[in-house]
């Protein structure tokens, strides 16, 4: 039979705690949100009404919420179905709560430790088995209410019934579009979208050197692939360079040797530079872009030109080429969507089964996670995987796993019209 979730309790407070307690207080769940301190939880409270966007929508559903302080009232969660951590990104202060938290959880109790990269195997070491059997990760992206994508990283030891209990609740009742992803840096969705950034950003310095100017690079890197109009640069205002410098710094020191997001993690000395220099992006006033005000009220809009090191205004840039065949023209537009959405499509190919099951929660990871119009596999079958892996061979580069599955199996394709999928083993299986 499988756990039923009827009430959540989410410890911590922050931006992501409020998200994921306030979209579930939308839905009329049972929640207690736990924080260090009265004044932390008065911070969530505001943070539920008033944050941008607010995690509730109708202030009646604050009814839904009770609050308390991990000293007082830790014993509450006995009472609870699903206790979710949702604390500072630091696997040592995650594990010292959750020990004290395993101290009072009732024995069906699910727990799951809230974090965008944090290994479970970190998180869960040297913990009892009586919490192993019910404990995973959950990713939620931010915001919470708007994201679709929710990422589920079970351990070897999770109960396969802790995985559908969570699963269930989460896609039913919370509507997530929700994704098994292994214990692996970075899960599923930030290990590629954020090779592709960081790839960009080298990549990216190689092409202005060839003179393509920085909102000619994201011009090319967003709508004329089927990704976002943020393309490259933009996307690195609205993240921050400094969260990505971090995630930068895990991929380098602990992605396996050969793996190319290790070679790419380390940023250029551009972009470290104005990391010294706090141009972090839209959270500093400016990063790669930034808007000016005029006296008379009128607004600019100013590039960082990494060349010069200096500001100045931005400029509109109309594209010969505005598809995906981009990607095999020999110019420079062309030479750099190669370099970077096309590497990074091998590099997702290469990943399956590693980082995941099967090809359609990559997929469906980085259209939810990343708002790609297709996920990796099946923009290649949209491009064609034959012109990919000519590609490839003509200029000697070693097949990534799923190509070589995909020609040695001789199928046409990733997906087929019976709606199965190709599997790491050459097989068909069901979506």
């Amino acid at each position: 039979m499988t756990k039923e979730i009827k009430s959540v309790a989410v410890l911590g407070g922050g931006t992501m705690g409020a998200g994921i307690a306030g979209l579930c207080a939308e839905r009329d769940i049972k929640v207690l949100i736990l924080e260090i301190n009265q004044d932390a939880v008065d911070a969530a409270k505001d943070r539920l009404l008033n944050g941008i966007p607010a995690p509730i929508d109708n202030p009646e559903k604050m009814a839904n919420i009770e609050t308390g302080t991990f000293d007082k009232d830790l014993e509450k969660l006995k009472n609870y179905d699903w206790i979710c951590e949702a604390i500072i990104e630091n696997a040592e202060a995650k594990r010292g709560l959750i020990k004290r938290v395993e101290e009072v959880r009732s024995d069906h109790t699910i727990l799951t430790s809230n974090t965008s990269g944090i290994l479970l195997k970190e998180i869960s070491e040297g913990m009892p088995d009586r919490l192993k059997k019910n404990l995973a990760v959950t990713h939620f992206f931010n915001p919470v209410k708007a994201m679709k994508l929710l990422e589920i990283v079970p351990g070897n030891d999770t109960d396969p019934e802790t995985v559908e209990a969570l699963n269930l609740f989460c896609t039913q009742t919370l509507e997530k579009g929700v994704v098994i992803a292994k214990d692996t840096i970075s899960f599923i969705a930030n290990r590629i979208g954020c090779f592709f950034m960081f790839i960009g950003l080298h990549k990216g310095k190689e092409a202005l050197d060839r003179g393509l100017s920085q909102e000619r690079v994201d011009a090319i890197l967003s709508t004329p692939i089927g990704l976002p109009s943020t393309g490259l640069y933009s996307l690195y205002d609205l993240i921050g360079l400094d969260v990505m410098e971090m995630i930068g710094k895990n991929f380098a020191s602990n992605l396996p040797e050969g793996d190319l997001g290790k070679q790419y993690g380390e940023f250029p000395e551009a972009e470290k530079e104005m990391i010294t220099n706090g141009q972090f992006g839209r959270k500093t006033g400016g990063g790669f872009f930034r808007m000016t005000k005029n006296e008379d009220g009128s607004r600019n809009k100013e590039t960082f030109d990494l060349l010069t090191k200096t500001w100045r205004p931005q400029k509109k840039e109309e594209l010969d080429i505005n598809d995906i065949n981009i990607l095999f023209d020999d110019s420079p537009d062309g030479v750099l969507a190669w370099d970077v959405y096309g590497t990074t499509l091998c590099y997702a190919a290469n990943l399956v089964p590693i980082i995941a099951d099967d090809i359609v929660s990559v997929d469906r990871a980085m259209q939810w996670g990343f708002n790609w119009s297709n996920g990796p596999f099946k923009a290649m079958d949209n491009i064609g995987p034959y012109k990919i892996i000519d590609k490839l061979e003509k200029e000697g580069i070693e097949l990534p796993l799923m190509l070589k599955v995909l020609k040695e199996n001789n199928a046409e394709s990733f997906y087929n019209d019976q709606d199965e999928q190709l599997s790491p083993e050459g097989n068909w299986i069901s979506i």
